[in-house]
């Protein structure tokens, strides 16, 4: 950027499941640099705070009041929101390609949906050289994270063809490309196919995500567990919660990605993916334990993901599985 002509400007407080006070420090950094635009530079965290960044750049409101709840983007002000070049260095949630980013409230440890359709990047540069450094459980992390997004927007009842196909080929290029790029984290090809399946899995989950997701996202606001392993462990349980309302198009899937033995196959192929990619089975691996089960079980309900799952949650529900996984 320096040698651009562009001037040097750096905000990298950026941790997992990013919170309103760390937006603020960065809104802080572009204000009083008189900023006019955002480079995200990062994995998901980092792209969304700094999309989110740019958003509120110019808002006069609370960013809460922009969550994704109907029509609530509208009461933003669309000329304060800044360009953003969005520049990922994982392969998994695809936030490049996203309108929206995820804010963890620091007071009640909830992870909100920040949107807004002109949230989506400007620019996007998916240069696999940048994950090439990435860890191998970062990378079965983030990798396990994108094959789900597409995996629950193809379960998912709502209606769009266009997003179930291209959830169906993104499944494919996690299947043929993750562990390889888990083995070999200089496969420089295995890395760019994850790239376009983070891409496509965050451009399918436009149909939905279901009960993995809405599962995921209060244990990372209450335990700040990573979202993607989180997602990967609790996988398995709601596959087999879900299978009287996705059996038939597991079925199909199976055929397509060349996995025999129609749903149970295909459970059987995701356990034993999962099992060479290190995720463990239980989420008290990842420090979570049972005393919270109750708050939990609420906020998944509450959780956006809920109502995309292809079975209605309550908390009775949400309750037994946490009580599977954890």
């Amino acid at each position: 950027l320096e040698r651009g002509g562009l001037g040097r400007a750096l905000f990298s407080e950026v941790y997992p499941n990013p919170d309103e006070l760390s937006l603020e420090k960065g809104l802080g950094v572009f204000r009083s640099g008189g900023h006019d635009g955002v480079v995200a530079l990062g994995g998901g965290s980092a792209l969304d705070l700094g999309k989110i960044i740019a958003f509120m750049s110019g808002q006069a409101r609370p960013v809460w009041d922009f969550e994704d709840v109907d029509d609530w983007w509208a009461r933003a002000d669309s000329e304060g929101i800044a360009p953003i070049i969005a520049i990922p260095t994982t392969a998994g949630t695809g936030s490049e390609v996203g309108r929206a980013g995820i804010l963890t409230n620091s007071v009640d440890h909830v992870k909100k949906i920040i949107f807004h359709p002109k949230m989506l990047p400007s620019v996007v540069i998916c240069d696999p050289e940048l994950t090439l450094g990435l860890p191998p459980m970062i990378t079965a992390g983030t990798g396990m994270d994108a094959f789900i997004h597409s995996f629950e927007a193809y379960c998912s009842p709502l209606y769009h063809p266009m997003s179930q196909g291209i959830a169906l080929e993104g499944m494919k290029l996690v299947k043929d490309n993750l562990l390889q790029a888990y083995q070999d984290g200089g496969d420089v090809v295995a890395r760019a196919n994850m790239m376009s399946a983070a891409a496509m899995g965050a451009v399918a989950f436009q149909k939905g995500l279901g009960c993995v997701h809405a599962l995921s996202h209060p244990l990372g606001a209450v335990y700040d567990t990573p979202h993607g392993m989180t997602n990967a462990i609790a996988l398995p349980y709601v596959m087999q919660f879900n299978r009287p309302a996705i059996e038939s198009r597991v079925e199909r899937l199976a055929a397509y990605l060349d996995i025999e033995g129609g749903f149970d196959g295909f459970y059987a192929w995701v356990v034993a993916f999962s099992e060479k990619l290190g995720v463990p089975k239980k989420m008290s691996k990842l420090g979570v334990d049972k005393s919270q089960l109750d708050l939990l079980a609420q906020m998944a309900v509450d959780d956006p993901s809920a109502g995309g799952n292809p079975i209605p949650l309550t908390v009775t529900i949400t309750r037994e599985l946490y009580d599977q996984i954890i």
